[in-house]
């Protein structure tokens, strides 16, 4: 059976995009208004600012975003602060600690949000590599934080981490 995926990308004329006063990204696109939008960045991740795929809220996608800074700066900065909200990832600025114990694998890291301790079970399915040297660590319990660059850590993060990647 052949599928046939249509991808329509959206010109800046076509899409407007605003917050409604609960705090819900809605607007126009392709002069039909949604009260609710929903976004979601498209594979690859490392572009966080392009590709953007803009949806419905019955998550029908109504188009994609080739670049946010494409849009006029209204849309770019509502579109920009609901992929922040959708994506967000606690930065890692130091590795504490990574110890293996009763089956779990024990992180204590440092954030800039502040500390935080994460536990995992199978390393393989917790660590994702998306390209160069960023890490996602996503714990048990779904808690997710971005080492962006683990190469760049202070030597002590580092050492932490080079038998694990």
């Amino acid at each position: 059976m052949e599928e046939r995926f249509d991808i329509r990308l959206l010109e800046k004329s076509e899409i407007s995009l605003t917050r409604s006063e609960g705090g819900v990204l809605q607007g126009v696109v392709s002069g039909k208004h949604y009260e609710e939008l929903i976004v979601y960045r498209c594979f690859p991740f490392q572009y966080e600012t392009a590709y953007i795929s803009i949806r419905d809220a019955k998550d029908v996608e109504l188009g994609i975003v080739r670049d946010i800074g494409e849009l006029d700066p209204e849309s770019a900065a509502e579109l920009a602060g609901e992929l922040q909200l959708r994506y967000f990832l606690p930065k890692v600025t130091r590795v504490d600690s990574v110890k293996s114990k009763s089956g779990l694998w024990l992180w204590e890291l440092q954030t800039h949000l502040g500390p935080t301790r994460m536990a995992m079970r199978n390393l393989h399915e917790h660590i994702q590599y998306p390209g160069g040297s960023r890490i996602i660590l996503t714990d048990m319990n779904g808690k997710r934080c971005e080492i962006a660059d683990w190469q760049a850590l202070d030597p002590h993060s580092r050492k932490q981490l080079e038998e694990i990647v």
